[in-house]
């Protein structure tokens, strides 16, 4: 019973994170961001911080359903889990 894990933490990372691997994908697949603004109507700046993974608290879900419709993809295509590194 006692199997799961508490959330709460002072320390940075205690828990790991989660990588976006837009950037990944869309080298993967040959597509710009660009065209990917084209296909999904998204605004380039969003598309450029996911693309970037730079100062992503919290996920557009609706986003990433656009981009796994237009992409034809799976979510965990695009995001991944990265336990905490061990101290």
């Amino acid at each position: 019973m006692d199997d799961f894990k508490s959330v709460v933490s002072y320390k940075t990372h205690a828990y790991g994170s989660v990588r976006v691997k837009l950037a990944d994908m869309l080298e993967k697949r040959g597509i710009t961001r660009n065209r990917l603004r084209t296909l999904t109507g998204a605004k380039y700046d969003v598309i450029n911080r996911y693309y970037k993974g730079e100062n992503i608290e919290m996920a557009d879900l609706d986003f990433f359903a656009k981009v796994c419709y237009a992409l034809d993809c799976k979510i965990e295509d695009l995001l991944e889990y990265q336990k905490p590194e061990q101290e």
